[in-house]
């Protein structure tokens, strides 16, 4: 089974440039954290005001891969980087 890690985030400033910009540098995580998977990401085309402005998808063989990419020191990094971009975050993970 797969662990499936998906986060919306709403942005402070969700012109195209930006969330393009985050949506970069979410990708660059890929082959950086061993325990990571795969990841994608993408920007909101819709931008209705229930939308969010950026989503990624994570993927983990197991819900200790994901907790140990949760602190590891690269994603730790892009973490306090969108913390200071987002106004809001949801997220929700599940297996498959």
């Amino acid at each position: 089974m797969l662990l499936t890690h998906v986060v919306f985030f709403k942005l402070r400033d969700p012109n195209p440039e930006n969330a393009q910009r985050l949506c970069r540098r979410i990708l660059e995580l890929q082959g950086q954290i061993p325990v990571l998977r795969s990841i994608e990401a993408g920007v909101d085309v819709v931008r209705e005001p229930r939308s969010y402005d950026l989503a990624l998808i994570a993927r983990f063989d197991s819900l200790e891969d994901m907790k140990a990419y949760q602190v590891h020191p690269v994603h730790q990094a892009l973490l306090v980087e969108l913390k200071a971009e987002a106004i809001g975050s949801a997220a929700v993970d599940f297996e498959s």
